[in-house]
Parts: structure tokens; C-alpha cells; sequence
């Protein structure tokens, strides 16, 4: 499926590398879905989808025969499973998140000394990062084996965590704190996140960094004053993964409240995003909503959509809203809106107060559907209001938001670890 989380690093990695620095990114479990060209290109795909679950399930395949370790692992059977796998549930995979924060103590230790040994055969790293907290499992072994620094984003992780069920939750949780202490620093990408993370891991303030989130800018081209008017009839716009957790659901009601109250003639509706098997029914539902209130025909879809056809999706919205209730760390949509000129109207919750503040491109409105729409009418309205918010969205991104902005800060943080004496793993109890 499309992850933000996946697009967020491989434009970090892009920018890392045009700055001048030689970056190594390696895919774990499944081979990365992109909308932009992908830097993991010719780099194998370790802790295989395929070999990571049967090793939890069954003591034989942690000492399966190479020759099926290998086959397992190879680039037609992970397409092959992903193709056929809806989104991971965190209730149902409560042992197998364990096990993988258990790191060498886990039933995929197999995985992490074939990592070791490939990174091995490699330039030796100065630091290493984790993309998200998920995976403070390895760190352990991974600064005993490679003698460097570990770095760990962090990306929402509190939400996957928390629809574990008990006692699977407060385990995890417990390890997750545990293995932090192998980490040098965590990165948050705001900081309500970094708060957070800090307070539900014990962590020292010292040792959580923010480095808001960047954009690749490529194709948000000179924006003309025309763009900044409302459309007749004018367009609003959703676009994250299409599922319950970014509010698409919340977003249809808030679209239908504004359609009774009929003051914003003939409002369209467009939704675009990620779109995979485990969402479709979902979608469905929504479909049959907007159908059985008469407006479908006002209301288009837009699934998995390229960089390109992303950029063209929002530019020709007049206001964007993709509320999410569920405590996004970020929400790299908000950004990739206000590039386009276009502001925004986001649910007062999580990160979005602050990215609006750090912005000036919209409104925060309360996180129900009428709520959202007394904040999203005033806007379609106003044409001067919402010119005003897009404009001043747009400047702020140009200026404190692009990819290459968040690469430099990056780096900055990475060598406040490299710039240490070496830290010894944290020893087994």
C-alpha cells in the first residue's frame, strides 16, 4: 500500500544524497510502493514479509534450508503475498510485534544477523537510523555489530501500538521503553509527537530532537493568481490513505451537513489517496452514503494516485480537509496542500494546532462533522480569506518546509551523536 511514513523517507534519503552524503536505504518485510522514483533501488529487502511471519508461527522455518529462506525472500513471492494482503491489524499480529522488539532475543533473529552480515560487506556507516520506533529491536545488535551510533525516527507508532490487544499492549509498551535505552536519539517530527513519546517511553529531554517533516517541491509550480479564487462551483478535497483512521468517513458527514444547509451551491467533492484491498469496503460504504443522499454525481475518487497527478489533484482544489482523529504525529497531506496553495481546515487535535500555527494556511475547527463544516464553510464563502490563508500556507512551505530544509536539519541532528564518544550497546540483563 502507499505509506507516508515510506514517501517521507525516501524523499529524506533523495535530499540526503544530493547534499552529498552517502546514504544506504534498505526495505524491510516488503519491497516499498513509491509515487516518486524509488532510492532503495538495487538494495535487497531483509526481514522478508513471508519469513518474518512463518518464523513466528512455526520453530522449523527459523531453521529452514537457505535454499528456502532464500525463496521466500525473493522479490515474486513477497509481490505475490503483498498483492494478496490486506493491512496489518495490530490485534491481530500482538506476538509477532513482540518478537520483533525483542530483537536477538526474537523468534527473526535469523533476519537481523543476515542484515549485519550484508551491512558488513558495505561502507562502514558513521550512524545508523531506524525509519520508526517498531524496529528499536535491532538497535542492540546493530551498534555491537557496526560499532556506530543508532538514530530512530519516530512516526506515529503510539496508535499501532495502542490497537494491540492486552496483554499484548502494556508488553510492548514495557519492551518498547526497554530498547530505547539502545538508542542515541529519537527524531519526532513535531512536537506534540516528541512530547509525547518522551513521556510514554521515559525518555531524557536531551534525547528527543523535532525536525518537522519536508516535501519534495518538484512540480508545485509558480502558482497564478487565478488559482487563488474560488472555483464555480467550488471543490473541496481529501487526500490520505482512504480509511476510517484519516477520516474520510468524518469528512463525507462534514460534506453532507455543508450540501443540507445548501448555502455553498452545487459543492463538489474530491477524495484522492492510497487506496489498497483492506480499504475498498470501507470506500464502499462511503459511496453508498453520498448515493443514498442523492449527491454521488458531485462527488469524484482518485486512488494511488503518482507525484505528478498528486500535484495536479490539489491544485485544483479550493479547500483541503483530511481530519484524522487518531493522534497523527504530522500529516504530511496538510503540507503537500499548502504547497499547492490551497488552505486547509484540519480537526483541533494531535500535531495539527501546531502545524497551523507554524504555517498560517488555515483553520482549526472542532473534531466533529458540523464543527468541521461551520470552519469549512466561512472559507468556500470568503474568497479573500481563503486567498489570504493560501497564500500564507504556501510561503511557509516554500520556506520552512521543503525536503532539503528537513535533510539539513537531519543532518544537524546526526551529528550531534557521531560527534560523541561511542556509546556501548546496553548490556543483556
Amino acid at each position: 500500500m502507499y505509506c507516508g511514513n515510506c514517501f517521507r523517507d525516501n524523499a529524506l534519503v533523495a535530499a540526503l544524497r544530493a547534499l552529498g552524503h552517502p546514504t544506504l536505504m534498505i526495505p524491510l518485510y516488503l519491497p516499498l510502493t513509491l509515487d516518486e522514483s524509488d532510492q532503495s533501488a538495487g538494495t535487497p529487502t531483509f526481514f522478508s514479509g513471508v519469513n518474518v511471519y512463518l518464523q513466528q508461527k512455526s520453530a522449523f522455518f527459523r531453521n529452514a534450508p537457505d535454499w528456502l529462506h532464500r525463496f521466500l525472500a525473493s522479490p515474486a513471492v513477497l509481490k505475490w503475498a503483498a498483492g494478496r494482503a490486506a493491512r496489518t491489524r495490530a490485534a491481530d499480529v500482538g506476538e509477532l510485534m513482540l518478537s520483533m522488539l525483542r530483537g536477538e532475543e526474537g523468534h527473526q533473529a535469523r533476519e537481523l544477523e543476515e542484515l549485519i552480515t550484508w551491512l558488513k560487506a558495505q561502507p562502514p556507516p558513521e550512524v545508523i537510523c531506524l525509519s520508526n520506533a517498531l524496529l528499536v529491536g535491532l538497535a542492540r545488535r546493530l551498534k555491537a555489530g557496526l560499532r556506530a551510533p543508532v538514530v530512530c525516527m519516530l512516526q506515529g507508532e503510539d496508535s499501532f501500538l495502542d490497537g494491540m490487544t492486552e496483554p499484548h499492549r502494556t508488553r510492548a509498551w514495557q519492551t518498547l521503553a526497554e530498547r530505547a535505552r539502545d538508542v542515541d536519539l529519537f527524531i519526532a517530527p513535531s512536537h506534540y509527537f516528541g512530547d509525547l513519546m518522551r513521556g510514554r517511553l521515559g525518555l531524557p529531554s536531551e534525547k528527543v530532537q523535532v525536525v518537522y517533516n519536508g516535501i519534495n517541491l518538484e512540480g508545485y509550480g509558480e502558482i497564478q493568481n487565478s488559482k487563488f479564487k474560488i472555483q464555480n462551483p467550488p471543490t473541496l478535497g481529501f487526500f490520505a490513505r482512504m480509511c476510517r483512521e484519516k477520516g474520510l468517513d468524518l469528512l463525507v458527514a462534514a460534506y453532507l451537513e455543508l450540501r443540507k444547509r445548501s448555502r455553498v451551491p452545487g459543492l463538489q467533492l474530491k477524495i484522492g489517496g492510497g487506496c489498497g484491498p483492506g480499504d475498498e469496503a470501507f470506500v464502499e460504504a462511503q459511496r453508498t452514503r453520498l448515493r443514498e443522499a442523492g449527491v454521488l454525481d458531485d462527488v469524484t475518487f482518485h486512488p494511488n494516485l503518482s507525484h505528478a497527478d498528486k500535484v495536479k489533484f490539489l491544485e485544483s482544489l479550493d479547500v483541503f480537509c483530511t481530519p484524522a482523529l487518531y493522534g497523527e504525529a504530522f500529516g504530511l497531506y496538510v503540507i503537500e496542500a499548502l504547497a499547492a496553495g490551497v488552505p486547509v481546515v484540519q480537526p483541533r487535535v494531535a500535531s495539527f494546532p501546531e502545524l497551523i500555527a507554524a504555517t498560517g494556511g488555515g483553520v482549526i475547527a472542532e473534531p466533529t462533522a458540523r464543527g468541521l463544516a461551520d470552519a469549512l464553510e466561512p472559507l468556500l464563502l470568503e474568497p479573500a480569506r481563503a486567498r489570504a490563508l493560501g497564500e500564507a500556507g504556501r510561503k511557509a512551505v516554500l520556506q520552512d518546509f521543503s525536503v532539503a530544509g528537513m535533510a539539513g536539519d537531519i543532518v544537524q541532528a546526526l551529528q550531534t551523536v557521531t560527534a560523541r564518544p561511542a556509546q556501548p550497546p546496553t548490556p543483556h540483563p
